[in-house]
């Protein structure tokens, strides 16, 4: 008998006497991987890891994985919620090449990548918790063209958590006049280095009194010239707290740059001015007031604005029972005579209501006056001339101004620094401040 014949029935007799048991464990896969083409179009096998389950890339039905209440109890009681930790790969070229199909095969805890290109009438309703969708290499972009989530978006969120990277959203409308690009509905959103073009609404939230949303890194532009709703291209409702770092929002129309009714509201660092061309209204208003921290932004109108406010805090009256603007390190910019860089509308919020204003650098021929009680200090007037302009900034105070590194020591309010810890860059994120380094009135140091 060969040697080959001798091992290959040994191994026969082993399987016959030792079946198969419930700890044992099954034989090793045969198969390799999916097949598919790379970016430079050649065939690569794509194999799944040996850490997580495999890729789900494929366009049957994919098994649940991961879901709450199918892993043992965690140490504190609860139902422990492991993360499938698959990756759906999305793109012309692959097995799955629409979001919507993704979409159906995507469970808690996996990732979606999107690889470069145009993905038109793509509309999805997201409802997987703790999901991460990226765009991967040059941004994806998404076109409505008539298509939406139920008749409100490109994209309705209802995810208890879920990361937004690298996407463009563009064209969204719907018969109400709000169509957003991402209508967020529930849970913690965070957005990152994303845009929103030519939408009736960029984002647009429900009034989830414990919704969380944050965006990071993204621009926001060119609202629609249709009659209709006021297209904002933020519009936070009455969320627990928005956060916006980093971010450039310009040319609007009739609508605002950002609204926001959250309880509170974080704005730092951010590029808020309506351009060549813009007419939004306000600039960024907070309209049932909240606690708003406003700190390290350039806040600019255009000389074709709708209203002559840069920043409104109380336009509507009082909903929260907390409420406080504490406006730092900004620089407002508003060239349109008789124009109001900060209305506060003091006679519609409770009397305690404070306003603090400092260091924030006013250009232009504004009209600036502290309203409410609290802290002014710092806080100074420039001709738009005497400002340089730095990597494409033009509000940058030069190295000679009597003004520089002369800021009032900003403190701290609610156990909070008011003191920017970075600066705006183009086109849309943020450059830390070096430690220690003596601060000049306004955003850019």
């Amino acid at each position: 008998m060969s040697r080959r014949l001798l091992v290959a029935t040994m191994l026969a007799l082993a399987a016959v006497a030792s079946p198969l048991g419930a700890d044992s464990l099954p034989p090793a896969p045969t198969e390799l991987g999916s097949i598919r083409r790379n970016e430079q179009g050649k065939l690569e096998v794509v194999r799944p890891p040996l850490t997580t389950p495999a890729v789900a890339a494929t366009p049957v039905e994919a098994p649940v994985v991961g879901r709450a209440g199918s892993q043992p109890p965690s140490p504190d009681g609860k139902p422990a919620t492991v993360a499938s930790g698959r990756t759906i790969v999305v793109g012309e070229r692959e097995q799955v090449r629409s979001i919507s199909e993704a979409a159906r095969l995507a469970r808690d805890g996996d990732t979606i990548e999107i690889r470069q290109g145009e993905y038109r009438r793509q509309a999805v309703v997201w409802m997987q918790d703790r999901l991460t969708i990226r765009g991967v290499g040059k941004r994806p972009v998404l076109v409505a063209e008539g298509d939406s989530a139920e008749g409100k978006a490109l994209w309705v969120v209802r995810s208890p958590q879920m990361t937004i990277d690298n996407l463009e959203f563009r064209g969204a409308r719907v018969a109400a006049g709000n169509g957003a690009g991402i209508r967020f509905e529930g849970g913690h959103l965070k957005v990152v280095r994303c845009a929103f073009f030519d939408n009736e609404m960029g984002i647009l939230t429900s009034n989830a009194a414990d919704a969380v949303l944050e965006v990071e890194d993204s621009e926001f532009g060119a609202a629609p010239r249709h009659a209709g709703a006021l297209h904002h291209l933020l519009y936070a409702g009455t969320i627990a707290r928005l956060k916006v770092s980093g971010s450039r929002f310009q040319q609007g129309h009739l609508g605002h740059l950002i609204k926001s009714r959250a309880r509170e509201s974080s704005i730092l660092h951010n590029l808020l001015v309506d351009g060549a061309g813009g007419s939004a209204s306000y600039e960024l208003e907070f309209p049932n007031g909240g606690v708003a921290w406003v700190i390290g932004n350039i806040i600019g109108q255009s000389a074709t604005t709708d209203n002559p406010v840069v920043v409104s805090y109380g336009a509507e009256g009082e909903r929260w029972p907390d409420n406080a603007l504490y406006l730092a390190h900004n620089t407002l910019v508003d060239d349109t005579p008789g124009g109001r860089f900060l209305q506060v509308w003091s006679e519609r919020l409770p009397a305690a209501t404070e306003v603090w204003t400092i260091n924030n650098l006013l250009v232009g021929r504004g009209i600036f006056v502290p309203q409410g009680p609290g802290r002014h200090d710092g806080n100074h007037s420039v001709e738009v001339a005497t400002l340089l302009d730095i990597d494409g900034l033009p509000f940058v105070l030069p190295q000679a101004s009597p003004l520089r590194g002369r800021a009032k020591a900003p403190g701290f309010a609610r156990g909070r620094s008011l003191a920017p810890t970075a600066e705006f860059r183009l086109p849309a994120t943020t450059l830390p401040l070096p430690p220690g380094k003596p601060l000049s009135p306004g955003a850019l140091q």
